[in-house]
């Protein structure tokens, strides 16, 4: 088990960053991978941004829309290719993603005349292998199928599919919470030696410990919850979310909607309890945000938009996660 570090002083530069997955391609339909330069591009500007204004960023990704595509390719050529276990689909999305993600970061730093290396990491993370999650799989993934062929791979693969209105069946895996990030101490390394590390994409590679090692599973982690153990074991100062809106609402999709700029862990739990941030929308993210300032110490949880990323930064935009009202 490789060492971990006492917790050290917390630097108020340190900022961890999560994009999500639908912000690394192009809006609409599938994404060729060449959408996927564009659209990082427009993503990546605002990070590159924080670089240049001095402070260190640890990147994470989601990988949703790419982990579907590419399992809708291993559909398409199964008769031919034998199709990737979930665990190596996740681990081969991380790689190319992040490739991705460091030639056009590399790329906006070089245009700005900065020289800072960016540094792709496979992240593991340790799941419970008694986790409830695993009775009650839950998490959509891949394409959809008809009733006979979700008869035909429940009876052959032992998958749970569920069906969709209109659209047919499609499989769900399980989705435990992370415990640890294996390489943890890595990204830590690499971020103290100037470093931009993009870690824990698509919440990580989830494994469990077992008597003779590790083992990747059949399984899907929510991506804030990783970001957050990984935001927690490098004692960073603030999580950055960065999603679709400007900031969390109230009552969100109707003429009542209202932002809020300031959540405390009371009222958190208290609107978290009342449903209005669901567990496929706002839910993982206020939770994740929850925790990191309420029990790993960090000073703030920020949810805002690709287009205010500073103003968050500064105070004056986004939706602020705190221990207490300043």
């Amino acid at each position: 088990m490789p060492s971990r570090r006492a917790p050290g002083p917390r630097d108020p530069r340190l900022v961890v960053v999560a994009i999500g997955g639908n912000a690394l391609r192009e809006p609409g339909g599938l994404a060729a991978p060449d959408e996927w330069f564009r659209a990082l591009e427009r993503a990546l500007e605002p990070v590159v941004d924080l670089v240049a204004a001095g402070f260190r960023i640890v990147l994470t990704h989601g990988n949703g829309p790419q982990v579907g595509d590419e399992l809708l390719r291993m559909e398409l050529a199964r008769k031919t290719v034998p199709p990737l276990s979930l665990d190596l689909c996740g681990a081969a999305t991380q790689g190319s993603l992040g490739y991705a993600i460091q030639q056009v970061f590399g790329n906006l730093c070089r245009q700005r005349g900065m020289d800072v290396l960016a540094a792709t990491i496979v992240t593991r993370v340790v799941v419970d292998a008694d986790d409830p999650a695993f009775q009650h799989p839950t998490k959509p993934i891949g394409p959809f199928y008809t009733a006979a062929k979700a008869r035909q791979l429940q009876r052959e693969k032992g998958w749970t599919l569920v069906e969709e209105t209109g659209r047919g069946f499609r499989r769900v895996v399980p989705s435990p919470r992370p415990l640890r990030v294996l390489e943890a101490e890595l990204v830590r390394r690499l971020s103290e030696g100037g470093a931009v590390p993009i870690a824990c994409g698509g919440g990580g590679v989830p494994v469990v410990d077992t008597p003779t090692g590790y083992r990747g599973v059949e399984a899907v982690v929510e991506g804030d919850y990783s970001t957050e153990r990984l935001a927690a074991a490098l004692s960073a100062d603030r999580l950055l979310f960065l999603t679709g809106v400007d900031r969390v609402a109230v009552a969100y999709g109707t003429s009542q909607a209202v932002g809020i700029e300031r959540l405390t862990p009371p009222e958190a739990r208290a609107l978290l309890a009342a449903g209005e941030f669901p567990p496929g929308s706002m839910g993982p993210k206020v939770e994740a945000g929850l925790r990191f300032v309420e029990e790993d110490g960090g000073s703030e949880a920020i949810i805002t938009s690709l287009d205010r990323v500073q103003p968050a930064l500064d105070g004056t935009a986004g939706t602020h996660i705190v221990r207490e009202l300043r």
